[in-house]
């Protein structure tokens, strides 16, 4: 790019829609990635350019200083690009106050989140940052990062440690409420967050442990959300993109799809921006959009990943354009996900099955089954075990589901002689060295399936009990070994 103007407030091109004039402090927001860019930081600045209100956004990412540092150089703008046939759309949403990262950074941040002006602590952290257990749905006190918190919450290496110490310091200081706001794929993800602080709280010496737990109690809230929007990752093509389209040389563009969805229970103690003017809804039914979600959506996302990476499809249109892929998932959405919830009232099932469809054909956005396959090990068990369980006390088999166990073993925990390929070896898992270690140890596709299951590391040991669910996995797994992802899935099919 060459002679382009960075992007800053006084060069922000007027060909975009620049969303808010930066307004004062309301909102602390940890996790700083292209998902929070895309979503929260458009829906707040959205409310505000509708309704006004103080509620700008310092953000600030634990484990990192570069997105910080590169919002910093452009004045904490950037652009949020539609990735879609019929949108060019580019959004700059000047919601953002300031921004820090890594962990020479938490003396600024902790000033910010005990701030008087904070009333709203938000986080995309991802599945794995709750620190939370799969198997308790509480916290994991296994965690090497809550383990050093717990001894010595100085300098947290946890968010959930970061958040602890923070409200601390807000009760120590009598400081007012603050809402503390989950925008991640959790289950209940608002009283999931609550239940891992108070558990932390109670492992906490005197007086820590009671001022963390009565501020929680009495002056906290945290609303269960469920959200929504396909972010890939930044690429070089994407800075293209908006060179082409803006004339501007912004370092950190967001591509994201078109659609968005945020779900909100309306429950802030201290109150919040005008989102029911950005598109977002408040609703009594965000359990069960979370679960629609979490089953339809997500669930789907698993398969189209694993057996779409064992298939050498590297990205989810490909995935989904494959016939047996594509029939797969609408047998697993029809018959393993859909008898076991309620749809929100507000929601038709087969409209909503093929937005999926059409969603996931973006072929202009092609986000990447590596990409959607990393971090299984947090992201299957909310997705799997209750319909699981539902299942096997109705006595029904459930070979899709089996299936995309089966297909993520193979990409993250292959048996010996058998190689998954380049894109399954791309994806990343926080419980990869685990998973290693069923695989050196098994020697066959059973007697992985087997530790799995029996040790209780990452599915609940309620599962261990389903041994149809096992018969059925270790079969889809020998068959992908010795026949390929094809045939196993036809066979599931066919089940």
């Amino acid at each position: 790019m060459i002679d382009m103007l960075r992007l800053t407030r006084d060069s922000a091109p007027s060909s975009a829609t620049i969303l808010s004039k930066a307004p004062e402090l309301g909102i602390v927001h940890i996790g700083l990635g292209n998902f929070h860019r895309a979503h929260f930081a458009v829906h707040t600045a959205q409310a505000i350019a509708h309704s006004g209100g103080d509620w700008g956004i310092y953000g600030y990412s634990l484990r990192s200083s570069t997105i910080a540092e590169k919002l910093a150089a452009q004045d904490f703008l950037y652009s949020v690009v539609d990735i879609h046939p019929d949108s060019e759309q580019t959004l700059i949403p000047g919601i953002h106050v300031g921004a820090s990262g890594g962990p020479e950074a938490l003396a600024e941040v902790l000033n910010f989140l005990v701030d008087e002006r904070t009333r709203i602590i938000s986080l995309t952290i991802t599945e794995s940052g709750y620190c939370y257990s799969t198997e308790t749905g509480g916290l994991d006190e296994c965690r090497i990062e809550i383990i050093h918190d717990l001894e010595d919450l100085t300098a947290p290496h946890s968010v959930i440690g970061l958040l602890a110490k923070a409200l601390i310091m807000r009760a120590a200081q009598e400081r007012g409420p603050v809402t503390i706001l989950s925008c991640d794929n959790l289950t209940s993800n608002g009283a999931t967050t609550k239940r891992v602080l108070l558990e932390f709280a109670a492992k906490l010496s005197a007086p820590d442990s009671q001022l963390l737990t009565q501020y929680i109690n009495n002056k906290a809230s945290f609303p269960n959300s469920m959200v929504d929007r396909i972010v890939p990752s930044t690429e070089e093509r994407h800075r293209e993109l908006v060179a082409a389209r803006l004339n501007i040389a912004d370092q950190i563009p967001v591509p994201a799809e078109k659609f968005s969805m945020w779900v909100l229970e309306d429950n802030f103690i201290a109150g919040r921006p005008a989102w029911e003017h950005a598109g977002v809804l408040f609703s009594t039914e965000v359990d069960r959009f979370e679960t629609m979600k979490l089953r339809l959506l997500n669930g789907s996302h698993s398969l189209l990943a694993y057996v779409g990476a064992l298939a050498g499809k590297e990205t989810v249109p490909q995935a989904r354009f494959t016939p047996y892929i594509e029939s797969a998932v609408r047998a697993f959405m029809k018959k393993e996900m859909l008898p076991t919830f309620a749809m929100p009232s507000q929601v038709d099932a087969d409209q909503y099955i093929e937005d999926l469809f059409s969603r996931w054909s973006n072929t202009v956005l092609s986000d990447t089954t590596a990409r959607i396959g990393s971090d299984g090990s947090i992201k299957l068990p909310p997705r799997i075990t209750q319909t699981s369980l539902w299942h096997g006390q109705a006595g029904n088999a459930t070979p899709l589901t089996a299936l995309i166990l089966a297909a993520w073993l193979a990409c993250v925990a292959p048996p010996r002689g058998f190689e998954p390929g380049p894109i399954a070896r791309a994806m990343k898992d926080t419980a990869l060295g685990y998973l290693g270690e069923l695989s050196s140890a098994g020697q066959t596709p059973e007697q992985i399936v087997e530790s799995l299951f029996s040790e209780g590391r990452i599915f609940t040991k309620e599962l261990n009990a389903l041994a149809r669910l096992k018969k059925d996995v270790t079969h889809c797994f020998e068959k992908i070994q010795s026949e390929g992802i094809e045939s196993a899935t036809l066979d599931a099919l066919n089940q």
